[in-house]
C-alpha cells in the first residue's frame, strides 16, 4: 500500500549577518539552521537541513499545524556606554 506525502507549512526565519550572508533556521525543529550567500541558497540548503530533522524525529511530526505569519516590532533601547 502507497502512504500518500503529506506537506507541512513550516516558518523559517532569514537573517543577514555582517558578512551579508543569510543565516536560516526553522523554530519547530530544535538546531536547525543553515545559510547561503543569498536567500535562494540559503532556502535550498534549509530544506535539506529540514528533510533530516523530520527523518530524525518522524514520530513527532504533525501535518496539522499551518503557518500564519511573523511580525516585526520595534522597540527602543538605550546602548551601553563604553
Amino acid at each position: 500500500m502507497k502512504t500518500e506525502n503529506k506537506v507541512l507549512h513550516l516558518p523559517i526565519l532569514v537573517e543577514q549577518d555582517e558578512d551579508n550572508i543569510y543565516i536560516v533556521s526553522c523554530p519547530v525543529f530544535k538546531g536547525c539552521h543553515s545559510y547561503g550567500k543569498t536567500v535562494e541558497e540559503a532556502l535550498t540548503n534549509i530544506k535539506e537541513v529540514i528533510d533530516i530533522c523530520i527523518e530524525e524525529e518522524k514520530d513527532m511530526v504533525s501535518g496539522t499545524n499551518r503557518f500564519v505569519g511573523f511580525r516585526e516590532i520595534q522597540v527602543s533601547y538605550k546602548p551601553a556606554t563604553a
